[in-house]
C-alpha cells in the first residue's frame, strides 16, 4: 500500500488554511511546466531535463528524496480508477520534476497497476527505478484475491516473471515481500530471490512490515535495501524500535501513507465520509476513520494547520517535511491522482526544521493521543509477523 491520495468528499467543509494557496512558485523543485498535451490530447514524452531533486540511499540503491505511490491510479483502494491517459501524464509530470522511485504491486488491480507503471516508464527506463511486490495470494484465472499469502519460491518465480511483462522491463530494481507468509521461511524467501538477483531479473530486495527478527534473518541470506513501513505523524510506530535497527543494518525506510491516507493534508474534516459508485475506500473500515475517531484526531489537523502557517507551507508539505527530517535514508512515496498534489508534495523538499523548531513540533505532537487502531484487525495481524524458523533438512 502506497496511497495518500485526498478524498474526494474532504472538500464539502474547506479548512481554513486552503492548501492550494501555499503552493508556492519559487519553489525551485516545483517550477517544472507541467508535461504538455500533444495535439488532440496525445500523451507527449515526458521532458529529458528533469529538475534535480535531492537524493537518498536505500541500502545500496540511491533513488529521489521522494517517490510516487502509484496505487491510487487505478487500483480501486481509495478511489474509483482514473483514466488512463491522465495518469501517465501524471507519471511523466513526475520525471520531469526529478523523481525516479516509483511504487507498485502486482496486488494493486490486481495487476493493472503494473501494466499503468509499465506503459508509462519502459519507454524512459534509463531514467527511473522501480519497485514492485509479491506475496498475496491471487487467482491468475481470475483476478481475484484470496485474501491469503503465498511467498513460496515457486510463486515468487512465477509473480516476478509475470510482473516483468507486465511492466515491460528486464529487471525489477527493488523488489518487496509485501507481508510475510507464515507458511515459508524466509530464508527461502530470500534465497529465491537471491536466485532472482543472480539472474538478473531483480537488482534489490526489500520487506514489507516484517517482524523485526525476520528482518535480521532476511538480511544475513541476502543485504535487505530497503524495508516499507507505514511511518506518518499519524502513526510514529517505527519510532519505538524499527528505526534503530534499519540504522544498525543500514537499511533505508520507505514509509507507506506517509500523510496519513489523506488526514494530514488538511482536506479531511470530522464530518468527512469514505467509499462511493465504482470502489471501496479501505479508509470507510479503517478505524482511524470512523466518525468517533475522526472528530478526536482533528487535533493532529489542527497542529499541523498552525504550522503551516508559521512555514508558508501546506499541512502536507509539513508533514512530509517533518518526515524527512527524521532520518537521511527516508524516502517517501505520497501517492497522489492530482498534478497539482505532485507538485506541492514536492514543495516538501523546500522545508526544513531548525533543531529547536523540530524538539517544540515533536513536544506538541506528543500531547496528542491518536484515535483509532492504524488497520483493520485482518490487516493489522500481517504487519510485524515473524516468518517461521527454517528446519534442518
Amino acid at each position: 500500500m502506497s496511497n495518500t491520495s485526498r478524498s474526494p468528499e474532504a472538500g464539502a467543509d474547506k479548512p481554513s488554511l486552503n492548501r492550494r494557496e501555499f503552493i508556492t512558485a519559487g519553489v525551485s523543485l516545483a517550477l517544472a511546466t507541467m508535461v504538455s498535451h500533444g495535439a488532440h490530447g496525445a500523451l507527449a514524452a515526458p521532458n529529458r531535463k528533469s529538475v534535480t531533486i535531492p537524493r537518498r540511499k536505500l541500502g545500496a540503491l540511491e533513488v529521489s528524496a521522494i517517490g510516487l505511490g502509484c496505487m491510487s491510479m487505478n487500483g480501486g483502494q481509495y478511489n474509483p480508477p482514473k483514466d488512463r491517459r491522465e495518469m501517465i501524464r501524471v507519471i511523466h509530470a513526475a520525471v520531469d520534476r526529478g523523481v525516479d522511485f516509483f511504487d507498485t504491486a502486482e496486488v494493486y488491480g490486481p495487476f493493472v497497476n503494473e501494466e499503468l507503471v509499465g506503459e508509462a516508464l519502459s519507454p524512459i527506463r534509463n531514467k527511473v527505478i522501480i519497485a514492485t511486490k509479491f506475496g498475496f495470494h491471487i487467482e491468475y484465472a481470475t483476478g481475484r484475491r484470496t485474501g491469503g499469502l503465498n511467498s513460496h519460491p515457486e510463486n515468487i518465480r512465477k509473480v516476478v516473471d509475470a510482473s516483468l511483462k507486465r511492466l515491460n522491463i528486464d529487471t525489477i530494481d527493488l523488489l518487496y515481500q509485501h507481508r510475510v507468509d507464515p507458511t515459508v521461511p524466509i530464508e527461502d524467501v530470500a534465497g529465491a530471490v537471491k536466485d532472482l538477483v543472480a539472474a538478473g531479473k531483480v537488482r534489490h530486495f526489500g520487506l514489507s512490515e516484517p517482524g523485526m527478527q525476520t528482518l535480521r534473518r532476511a538480511h544475513a541470506v541476502l543485504p535487505v535495501s530497503a524495508v516499507q513501513n507505514e511511518y506518518s505523524l499519524l502513526w510514529r510506530g517505527p519510532e519505538k524500535e524499527e528505526l534503530a535497527i534499519f540504522e544498525e543494518l543500514g537499511i533505508g525506510l520507505v514509509p507507506w501513507s506517509p500523510l496519513g491516507a489523506g488526514l494530514l493534508t488538511g482536506t479531511i474534516n470530522e464530518n468527512t465520509r469514505f467509499g462511493g459508485p465504482g470502489h471501496t475506500d479501505y479508509r470507510s473500515s479503517n478505524p482511524r476513520f470512523t466518525p468517533e475517531a475522526l472528530k478526536a484526531n482533528m487535533a493532529l489537523v489542527e497542529l499541523l494547520r498552525r504550522w503551516s502557517m508559521r512555514k508558508e507551507a501546506t499541512p502536507a508539505q509539513v508533514a512530509l517535511a517533518w518526515l524527512m527530517a527524521q532520518r537521511p535514508w527516508i524516502v517517501p512515496i505520497p501517492g497522489t491522482t492530482n498534478p497539482t498534489h505532485l507538485e506541492e508534495n514536492l514543495g516538501a523538499l523546500a522545508i526544513t526544521f531548525a533543531p529547536a523548531e523540530l524538539a517544540e513540533f515533536n513536544a506538541a505532537v506528543s500531547t496528542i493521543t491518536i484515535q483509532g487502531e492504524r488497520l483493520r484487525k485482518e490487516l493489522l495481524v500481517m504487519s510485524g509477523r515473524e516468518a517461521p524458523l527454517k528446519t534442518r533438512q
